[in-house]
């Protein structure tokens, strides 16, 4: 037996020319005089393609088995998230935000994805991307990376903090408009960290040296700028360095830095005032919203409604507002 393929075709009045085979399952023998036949058994055309190739195949002598009960799958390496995270950081153009093409930069760039969908110790990543335990190491190049090439692509991308940071600032900071700065903190553990210092703890681990990281970012909250300071740097401090990096490093003369009331103190607001171009947004302090709360006019505003405040916030007291203001209103100089 076998299968043939026999079917007519013909060219439409538009030149396209259109085929319809049909697929006969035969079988070929001799009569009582001996002359060859064939005796069609079955009509095969409505079958899919597969279906039919593979009764041909079997026709022919060859075996066919299933798939599965063939092979035992050993390993499956999952890709889907390292894919989705390297899509992502193509769209937002990472690569050429890192710096100049090179082995370090490479390196570094896995590393950021790795951290993103598997946030481990350098160490620990150098080993996932040896073992082929993710398709990141070998599509990246860096599956071969060693620890100390590891240590040393991180170098290199301090070395190139600067010149990211102006990157982003150009990208999400514009002249008037608004920067938000903050100071956070972390505990370390060991005695050799040379920014290890007691201080007030973010996190609630009283008795353990810390470090703490102010950063700047945007209005919608994207990270443009980061710096560490020693773990007893007080919050007016590092927002005076904030200031400076935006004026000196990004060249920006004209902006509102959003900060808490520990941020901006009245000193830093007098500090702001000689600075052409900033001004600020902050929360009244205590003092400001006694004064406030104890005067006639108050009860034509909702006491419990935050209380936003640009220049001369310092200096705000309870005359400062009339009858028609909310506890919304902007008050300025």
């Amino acid at each position: 037996m076998h299968v043939d393929q026999a079917g007519r075709h013909y060219t439409t009045a538009g030149g396209e020319r259109r085929a319809y085979p049909t697929y006969l399952l035969r079988r070929s023998f001799r009569d009582e005089h001996g002359r060859p036949r064939k005796e069609t058994l079955a009509n095969l055309t409505g079958l899919p393609e597969e279906s039919i190739a593979a009764l041909r195949a079997t026709l022919r002598g060859r075996v066919l088995v299933d798939a599965e009960d063939a092979f035992e799958v050993e390993r499956s390496v999952p890709h889907g998230n390292v894919a989705a995270a390297h899509v992502m950081a193509s769209r937002l153009g990472l690569r050429t935000l890192l710096g100049p093409a090179c082995r370090d930069r490479d390196i570094a760039y896995a590393l950021i994805l790795s951290r993103a969908v598997r946030p481990e110790s350098k160490l620990s990543t150098a080993r996932w991307w040896e073992a082929g335990d993710t398709t990141l190491g070998t599509d990246l190049g860096v599956a071969d990376a060693s620890t100390d090439e590891v240590y040393a692509a991180m170098d290199w991308l301090v070395s190139q903090q600067g010149e990211i940071e102006k990157k982003l600032a150009a990208r999400h900071l514009h002249p008037g408009g608004i920067a938000m700065f903050d100071l956070s903190s972390s505990w370390v553990e060991g005695a050799h960290c040379q920014l290890a210092a007691f201080g007030h703890s973010r996190d609630g681990k009283r008795g353990r040296r810390q470090i703490e990281y102010g950063l700047l970012t945007d209005p919608e909250g994207r990270p443009v700028a980061v710096e560490v300071f020693p773990g007893n740097t007080s919050d007016p401090e590092s927002f005076k360095t904030a200031i400076t990096r935006v004026r000196k490093d990004f060249g920006i003369e004209r902006l509102i830095m959003v900060g808490d009331r520990g941020m901006i103190t009245g000193t830093r607001i007098a500090d702001l005032r000689k600075l052409d171009g900033m001004e600020w947004i902050t929360a009244l302090k205590a003092p400001a919203i006694a004064a406030y709360a104890s005067s006639a006019d108050a009860a034509a505003t909702p006491r419990s409604a935050p209380i936003v405040v640009s220049p001369d916030a310092h200096q705000v007291t309870a005359d400062s507002f009339d009858s028609g203001r909310t506890a919304r209103d902007t008050i300025s100089a």
